[in-house]
């Protein structure tokens, strides 16, 4: 919703909760997320929106400062994506990263080339002269690890700059204009291959905007309750609870605002962990006393996928069915005016493509089959702005559970993604058993939380094995767990191999039906966290 279409009390509340606030203007960079994470870690507020966005909405969103993203083009290019000027006519301090650096030097009369003196991966700075984006952070006459990726690089200032760091391949690593409150750094300050990188955010957020580092999860909190309560006013909201950690803290929050206004729909479809549906029902009936709908509709999903082999069909069938089931709980309440879901910052965040043009990236699953709009309902989504990590310490601050709060993430369709080929009842219970195995061999080994997901899937082979003087032929499985920030790349996570043995040891002594367990080594790219 966009402040035009808001009640002028909504508009007011977020005034008050974002006074201090950045504005990232996106030229395309793959790590423009990172910006965002680092300047709210640092207690700031911030959004991101394509350097497309137009004058006048810059100007409503009142920034204290604006951060220049980088990106894949070159300012030399024919096409190349231009800073808006209402950035410099605002007269507010501009930081600009990479690209951003050479197209602010480009457009006030500097100049850059594209040549031969590139830069990518571990670079280091040489900082000769003072800087206020430096304090407490790098000296004069120090040399500083950080991290490049660039073709252009500035070769000419324009006028009123001054260079303050330079490296081997660019002259002008990081440069200042501070009567205007100018800034530009070549390298990348937001990755964790720049080691002071946020310490260097922090500096222009606070030191050079004057940013107070205020913003944090108590204060988000106070402010949502009040505005869903703006929204919502004496109207009814329901919500899909999946026992995840979005649609949780979701829950939680709405229900803390609006009481019993909220009803909660958990749709067991009866692919879901083991004992997941016991810990969803009882953690919010009985330590939230939010009124909760159980649908087991377990039957009707496992009949209809009976001989559904090809993935994206499963994915589909599952769908379907639950808005099916969704819709038909919620007609029963008699209606609702509202629908919560679980919608997260990066979902809603528009990205920019290589040629300049913007495109919303909204994951289809948070909206469902457009239930919306055949219930006839509006969309309350308190989480909007908010990161994955952020939702856990949301969660955190309103008391959920931390088995809840810190679940690795789970796929709406649940083990049926799990299990290639044919999925019965018999499968997903011997699923389930190994999947239970091995985390809780990675919780007593402390791993839990330095893994982004751990899950083990049953493949559709079977093999020979020996256990005792017996030969056996049984079910494999595979282990898989990879570490990730995000989720769009992941790296297989480096178990010693006695762990990796002994959870091996465990699931063939404890499983009946399993005699081999291998590890899936795979990293995303070239393959996909889950296997369907």
């Amino acid at each position: 919703m966009s402040d035009a279409a808001q009640p002028a009390s909504l508009v007011v509340l977020d005034e008050a909760l974002h006074h201090d606030r950045i504005l990232i203007l996106d030229f395309g960079s793959q790590v423009t997320q990172l910006i965002a994470r680092r300047v709210r870690e640092s207690g700031v507020y911030c959004e991101i929106w394509p350097f497309t966005t137009d004058a006048e909405k810059i100007r409503s969103f009142a920034p204290r400062g604006i951060i220049l993203s980088g990106g894949p083009a070159s300012v030399n290019g024919p096409d190349a994506p231009k800073i808006p000027d209402v950035v410099f006519e605002m007269a507010v301090p501009v930081l600009g990263i990479c690209y951003g650096q050479q197209a602010m030097c480009k457009q006030l009369g500097g100049e850059v080339e594209s040549g031969e003196h590139r830069e990518f991966g571990r670079a280091f700075v040489d900082i000769v002269e003072d800087c206020a984006l430096f304090r407490g952070a790098w000296a004069r006459g120090g040399r500083e690890q950080v991290w490049m990726s660039h073709g252009d690089r500035v070769v000419a200032l324009p006028p009123g700059f001054r260079t303050v760091a330079v490296s081997q391949g660019a002259p002008f690593a990081v440069i200042a204009d501070e009567g205007r409150r100018l800034y530009g750094v070549q390298f990348h300050p937001e990755v964790v291959h720049t080691p002071h990188g946020a310490a260097l955010l922090e500096n222009f957020t606070h030191n050079v905007a004057g940013c107070s580092g205020s913003w944090t999860m108590a204060g988000f909190r106070e402010m949502e309750i009040a505005r869903i309560r703006a929204q919502v006013g004496s109207g009814r909201v329901i919500c899909g609870l999946s026992g995840g950690v979005d649609s949780s803290v979701a829950a939680v929050l709405i229900h803390e605002a609006i009481g019993e206004q909220l009803t909660c729909i958990f749709v067991d479809h009866g692919m879901l962990r083991a004992g997941e549906a016991e810990d969803v029902i009882k953690t919010f009936r009985g330590q939230f006393n939010i009124q909760l709908i159980h649908r087991d509709a377990s039957d009707l999903f496992l009949t209809a996928l009976d001989g559904v082999t090809d993935p994206e069909i499963k994915r589909k069938t599952i769908g379907r069915l639950f808005v099916e089931v969704f819709e038909e709980e919620a007609t029963k309440l008699g209606g609702a005016q509202f629908l919560a879901q679980g919608t997260l910052y990066p979902d809603v965040i528009e990205s920019v493509s290589f040629t300049g043009g913007p495109s919303v990236t909204i994951k289809s699953h948070h909206n469902v089959g457009g239930l919306p709009e055949r219930m006839n309902m509006q969309l309350v989504e308190p989480l909007r702005e908010l990161f994955k990590d952020e939702v856990r310490d949301l969660g955190r601050e309103l008391g959920i559970p931390e088995v809840i709060v810190g679940r690795h993430p789970f796929p709406g369709p649940g083990l049926a993604i799990r299990i290639p080929g044919n999925i019965t009842r018999e499968k997903l219970d011997l699923l389930r058993k190994v999947d239970t195995v091995f985390l809780e061999e990675i919780r007593a080994a402390g791993l839990y939380d330095a893994i982004w997901q751990a899950f083990a899937v049953l493949l559709p082979v079977r093999t020979v094995g020996v256990m005792g003087d017996g030969r056996t032929y049984d079910q494999a499985c595979a282990l898989r767990a990879v570490t990730s920030t995000d989720g769009m790349t992941a790296d297989v996570y480096p178990f010693d191999m006695s762990f990796l043995t002994k959870v091996a040891g465990r699931i063939v002594n404890e499983v009946r039906g399993i005699n081999r367990v291998t590890y899936d080594i795979t990293s995303k790219p070239p393959g996909t966290i889950e296997w369907e």
